[in-house]
């Protein structure tokens, strides 16, 4: 099961409009993929995450994992690094849904912190959670998806026997070179939780969004796993990331 929790938070698609990037680092950063040697610098996530207007809707997404990585390994390999590779170019599909939010709402930026705009457009977390989970768990083995209300960075995984996979996003950072692209990093704690055991990790998810007409979106998504100060390896890898996972997707309306 352990895999699961890299499988889960890869495909949780992290789209986000936020404040204090500094323009090109993202796309720099891309551009050296994949010789990344450490973490993104980036601002500390407090809001929910905004998207462009013409994410609004219910999409049909296709999720393909092209490539992965192990940049330490043999010394250094994740837990489900091995495992993941029978997910090499199979395609999954499952539905996401984008709407406007209600701006009374705490967790919402404020109007004077956003560029003008008619709506605001956030995730139905609760909804994207539980399609991707089921695409890639089965229905047997996802019980439910919750978000709290007045924190939308932490979602939460009910898993069959008992499991749950807590994540939390702790940074992230965009930038926006042209009104049909955009590019986002963020940086996200996740716990799995068994009866008898925990595992803790750090996951990274950078990626190039483009609108390729109203109704179609692709995109280059690259996620980084980095371990936990709590891992025995620690201190081999630092900041450095133990596997790297790429994903084409797909979104139609």
């Amino acid at each position: 099961m352990k895999f699961f929790v890299i499988l889960l938070l890869n495909l949780f698609l992290i789209l986000a409009f936020t404040q204090n990037s500094q323009a090109g680092d993202i796309a720099n950063r891309l551009t050296a993929y994949p010789n990344w040697n450490s973490k993104p610098n980036i601002s500390q996530a407090e809001t929910d995450l905004i998207y462009p207007e013409w994410m609004a809707g219910t999409w049909s997404v296709t999720s393909i994992l092209r490539k992965q990585k192990a940049p330490l390994a043999p010394e250094i390999l994740t837990p489900g690094f091995e495992n993941n590779k029978k997910y090499l170019n199979q395609s999954f599909t499952f539905q996401v849904r984008f709407k406007p939010q209600n701006l009374s709402r705490p967790s919402i930026l404020s109007l004077s912190s956003l560029s003008p705009q008619k709506n605001l457009i956030v995730a139905d977390r609760t909804f994207n959670g539980e399609n991707i989970a089921k695409a890639y768990l089965g229905d047997n083995q996802v019980l439910s998806v919750k978000v709290p209300p007045d924190n939308p960075n932490r979602q939460i995984t009910f898993l069959a026997d008992n499991n749950e996979l807590i994540s939390t996003v702790t940074g992230r950072s965009q930038e926006t070179p042209n009104p049909q692209e955009f590019l986002t990093t963020e940086i996200t704690q996740q716990l799995f939780q068994r009866p008898s055991s925990i595992y803790l990790n750090e996951v990274e998810t950078t990626t190039d969004y483009q609108l390729i007409n109203p109704n179609k979106v692709t995109a280059k998504q690259v996620t980084a796993i980095y371990l936990s100060p709590e891992d025995p390896a620690y201190f081999k890898a630092m900041n450095r990331p133990v596997a790297l996972y790429e994903y084409q997707l797909i979104l139609e309306k």
